[in-house]
């Protein structure tokens, strides 16, 4: 009978010792759905690197299964000095914790990189690494990342074409349109320099002719100088005659880009871009002077106070 068992035991295809008729035998040698896998119920969630990990590992293993500190310790690897020892931070956490907080409650779309810069021009002497582990415990908001765009190369009168150089080189100036609170139209004409990235003028009203286009360039060449270039659109406030002549007359040139092109005017559509993505969307104008007065702020905190990439 031994002998009739054993051989029963090492013919092929055999049930293993312990499993009956209807059970599974455990797949091996790279054989079946949980092949090459170390825990077939489920995947790992990571090794446990760090003290505060390990930690919480041995608290729940002695929650779970109701066994001392000592022995959990002993079978997860975790020392029990380190298991004991009480995490006490940097005596300037709450406080860098607090102010994180409040500049992106302020500025509700800037990221971390620009709040650590704000940190470092208040004082702070602080790493973006550091920012960006409190902005991540903190739950505060992420900006998506922006799309990648193709690179311009060959169009006339464009950002590689036409590269500023120096402070008044290049200035480019666009419209940016918004609604008041009424529901009437609000208009903008922003005046930038492209090699400093500052704005210089943002004009408000309910409508821009030449004449206004006119104005606030003569004030600007009155403060600043004369500039090389002026980049525009071909919108008929800036190509009109009387705005040619006048910056021919001043001793500027014109560099005005291809129609339904504006990614030539890169500079100036970008700071379009800031000034409604964070000023406009998120504020009601219920006049006309109250929009000059906000806006106006904003373009001082822009050129003073905001970082800049």
């Amino acid at each position: 009978m031994v002998e009739r068992v054993r051989r029963a035991e090492g013919r092929p295809g055999a049930p293993a010792e312990g499993t009956r008729g209807g059970e599974r035998a455990a797949a091996t040698g790279g054989v079946g759905p949980d092949a090459r896998r170390d825990d077939p119920g489920g995947g790992s969630q990571g090794k446990l690197l760090s003290p505060a990990r390990r930690r919480a590992c041995v608290e729940h293993v002695m929650r779970a299964v109701g066994v001392p500190e000592r022995r959990a310790c002993r079978v997860l690897g975790q020392h029990r000095s380190t298991q004991r020892k009480i995490p006490c931070g940097r005596e300037d956490e709450a406080a860098l914790t607090a102010d994180i907080v409040a500049l992106a409650t302020r500025y509700g779309r800037y990221g971390y990189r620009r709040i650590a810069a704000l940190l470092r021009s208040a004082g702070w002497l602080v790493n973006p690494k550091r920012v960006e582990r409190i902005w991540r415990r903190e739950g505060l908001k992420v900006p998506a990342r922006q799309p990648k765009r193709g690179r311009l190369w060959l169009t006339d009168g464009s950002c590689i074409r036409l590269r500023p150089e120096h402070p008044n080189h290049v200035w480019s100036y666009d419209f940016v349109e918004d609604r008041t609170h009424q529901g009437r139209k609000l208009r903008m004409l922003n005046v930038i320099d492209e090699f400093t990235r500052e704005c210089l003028a943002i004009r408000v009203g309910r409508r821009l002719r030449s004449t206004d286009v006119i104005d606030v360039l003569s004030g600007l060449f009155i403060l600043r100088g004369v500039p090389g270039h002026i980049r525009s659109d071909n919108v008929p406030e800036f190509i009109a005659r009387a705005v040619q002549d006048w910056i021919a007359a001043v001793g500027a040139r014109t560099a005005y880009i291809a129609p339904g092109s504006p990614w030539e005017n890169g500079f100036c559509e970008s700071f379009n871009a800031r000034l409604r993505d964070e000023l406009l969307d998120g504020e009601i104008f219920y006049s006309l002077e109250e929009a000059r007065v906000i806006i106006e702020g904003w373009r001082r905190h822009y050129n003073a106070v905001r970082p800049h990439s």
